[in-house]
Formats: structure tokens, sequence, C-alpha cells
């Protein structure tokens, strides 16, 4: 085992199927244990950032098991586990300043090892998506499951209005967190993930209209986007919501989503000024195909240049490779305000679709037609000073969100 000075932490390693214990370097273990030491790389310019006690979680990606550590001072934490691949995740705070990084598919199988993970610095954001309800719900006291009552929250965080007016919304391909995913390459030494320099939005690209000041979002308020069907869910499926209220607002376009069964016509309560447009459409599906397991979701606004123009440029929207009718469009990274990562917890097979950079972590839904959401938490201290209501930023889904289980929406 290779020497070096670092914290060691008191970890749950499990040895068999019956019983665990704490591993420190004055005990025997097996030869199937490696010491896994992890540094935490800061950007060029915030080096002195690195400090002791940044917090670091370590999951065993076959098992779930989850392990806790922490820097010493040089950013450094050295943790001995069991053979295995594992996700690194690192998050720390600075002030306004957030610092993520994520490691996947890190295979500790051949002895022991170092993993530098590179911290990517971001700011809290200004409109934030604060629930996704996409698993759906049983359609009791009827017989069956109920799915085509998905929504998404969006919530102004900042001190200033905001404006609605031509943001975008889409979900990354693959659809589900446990999908091929042909975006992100593996380093060949240790397996963590590669991200490319732009996210592949799969389908379509949804985007709200106006004229630059039509749908103001004042600070603290929210805006709810009906997914699908725009309609009172609720009158026929007690545990379902009621998407049918005025300010509400719409993915409905008859033309490239025919399919009414999801995408019903809007009630009366919608106004036509807030069906979402489709600006792109870049598959065959007659339904918005958001996934009802685990969605990869972001929102953005082009810069420069119009979304309109950006996806007529064929090197915006590409091909999926291996696939013979799906295409991707390629939104820059610094276009994203907000993405939220869901992995399924009905599988071990999930990996991360996002970069480190939009969100380090995600949030699990346990299961589908369970009534439950994906919420944000309230930041409760920055809230009562604010006096508004103020959510979890870190950039990390894993601290900001947890499942919920009761839609918010629900009466």
């Amino acid at each position: 085992m290779k020497q070096n000075t670092t914290i060691i932490l008191a970890l749950t390693v499990l040895l068999s199927t019956s019983y665990g214990c704490a591993i420190d370097k004055g005990m025997q273990y097996d030869e199937n244990m490696q010491t896994l030491t992890i540094k935490a790389i800061y950007p060029d310019g915030f080096e002195s950032y690195a400090r002791e006690g940044v917090k670091i979680k370590i999951e065993e990606i076959n098992n779930g098991n989850s392990y806790s550590a922490q820097t010493d001072s040089t950013g450094k934490a050295s943790v001995i586990l069991s053979d295995g691949i594992y996700r690194v995740l690192v998050s720390d705070r600075h002030e306004e300043f957030f610092f993520n990084g994520t490691a996947d598919n890190i295979r500790l199988v051949n002895g022991d090892m170092e993993l530098s993970i590179n911290l990517i610095r971001s700011k809290t954001g200004t409109i934030l998506i604060k629930e996704i309800y996409c698993g759906g719900c049983l359609r009791s006291p009827q017989e069956g499951e109920y799915q085509f009552d998905k929504y998404i929250i969006l919530h102004n965080n900042s001190p200033q209005t905001q404006y609605l007016d031509s943001l975008c919304f889409g979900s990354l391909d693959p659809y589900n967190s446990q999908g091929t995913n042909v975006w992100v390459d593996n380093d060949e030494n240790t397996g963590a993930s590669i991200y490319q320099d732009f996210s592949p939005i799969i389908q379509a690209v949804w985007q709200f209209g106006g004229n630059g000041s039509s749908f103001p979002i004042e600070p603290g308020e929210d805006a709810v986007i009906a997914v699908c069907g725009a309609i009172d869910h609720a009158s026929q499926y007690p545990l379902s919501v009621n998407l049918n209220k005025p300010g509400y607002f719409v993915c409905y376009n008859s033309t490239y989503f025919p399919n009414t069964l999801y995408h019903p016509a809007p009630g009366d309560n919608i106004s036509p000024d807030r069906y979402l447009n489709v600006v792109i459409k870049t598959g065959v599906a007659n339904a918005y195909p958001l996934s009802i397991f685990s969605p990869a979701i972001v929102i953005f606004k082009a810069e420069g240049t119009t979304i309109q123009d950006f996806v007529k440029d064929p090197l915006n929207v590409v091909q999926k490779p291996g696939s013979k009718y799906d295409y991707v469009v390629k939104i820059p990274m610094e276009w994203i305000i907000d993405g939220v990562e869901v992995f399924y917890g009905g599988s071990s097979k999930n990996t991360k679709r996002l970069s480190p950079e939009i969100d380090a972590g995600y949030v699990t839904q346990s299961d589908i037609y369970l009534g439950h959401t994906l919420f944000r938490h309230t930041d409760e201290q920055a809230s009562e000073i604010s006096g508004y209501e103020i959510l979890m930023d870190t950039n990390n889904s894993s601290t900001d969100f947890y499942e919920r289980t009761q839609q918010s929406l629900h009466e």
C-alpha cells in the first residue's frame, strides 16, 4: 500500500453479506481491499481555496453502498475500499462560489489508485428548476397506473425580476439514466467520465414565447409547465393534479406531437400565448417522450444568436451515433441556466449525462407510479434574510433535491 500523509476516515465497508466493520490502516484486511486517494483540483486562480473538511461522497455503483470522506488541508483524502466500480462526488462552497466535481465508473480493482478530480466553479443561478414530477401515480380508485400528468416548476431565485421570454427547455440523450450514453467517453486508466462541451438535447427543443417582457417572474415566484396535459387530471384520478389553472404554461403542439393521450387540448384556463413553441423536432415520436424513470432536464437561453438560427446550422444538429432516426441539438454549456440529473432507484446501471459543470450530483426517484416528485430544498436562512423563498443551489442535485412523497400541486 502506498505511504501517504492523509486522513484515513472511519468508513463502513461491507466484508460479507452478514456483517460490516470500520477499516483503518491498523487492521488486517484481505487482498481485495484497495486504497483510493482522492485529490480535489481547484480551477486556475483558485488553488488557494483547497482546505481541510471538503465533503467527498463515494458510491459503489453495483450495490448502492455509500461512503463519506473529507479532505485534509492539502485537498486529499484516502479511503480503503473493496474491489468495485465507484462514483466519486466532491462539493465545496466559498461564499458565493461553488466548486463541484464528479468522477464516474472508477474501476478500483488492480491495486491502490490516486484519483484527481477537477472541480468546476459556478455561481448560484437566477431561474432554477424547483420541481420535476414525471413518475406518475395510480389511477385509484380505479385500477392501473397513470403517467400523463407530468409537470415541471421553475423558480426565480434572484432578487430581481426575471423574464421567461425566449427561455428554452429540453431533456438530454439518453432519455433514461440507465441508457447507453454515446456522448460520454471514459478515461482508459481510471474509467472516469469525460464529457463533451455541449449538452445533447433529444427529440425537441421547447421555447417560451413573448416579446422580451411578456412573462415576468418576480423574486421567489414560480412558473408551472405542464409537460403532458394542461387539464384537470385530478378530477378523474384523485392522486393526480390539476394542471388547468390560469398562469400555467404547457408543452403543446398538435402538429409535431398529435398523440392526444399525452397531449390533449389544453383546458379553458390556459391562455394560448402560454403554449410553448417547438423550435425543432429531432425525432419521430408522436408524443414528447420525457422519461418517466429518470430524465436529465435543462433550461437555457441562446447567447449571441437566436435558437432558431442556431438550429439551422447542420453542425449544431447531429445524428446520434448508432441511431437511424434520432438527432440531437448540441447546446453549448455556457447557455445552460440550470439542469437536474435524475437517477432511477430501481437500477444499478445509472450513469450521469449532465457534466459536473451543470450538475455534479443527481436526485434519485425510488420508483414510478407512486405520486412522488423531485423537489428542491429551501434555504431557510437565506429566505428569512431576503424576505422571499430562496432555494438551495449548489449545482449538485445530491444536496439540493430530495424525493417528496406527494406532488406539490396536489390538492
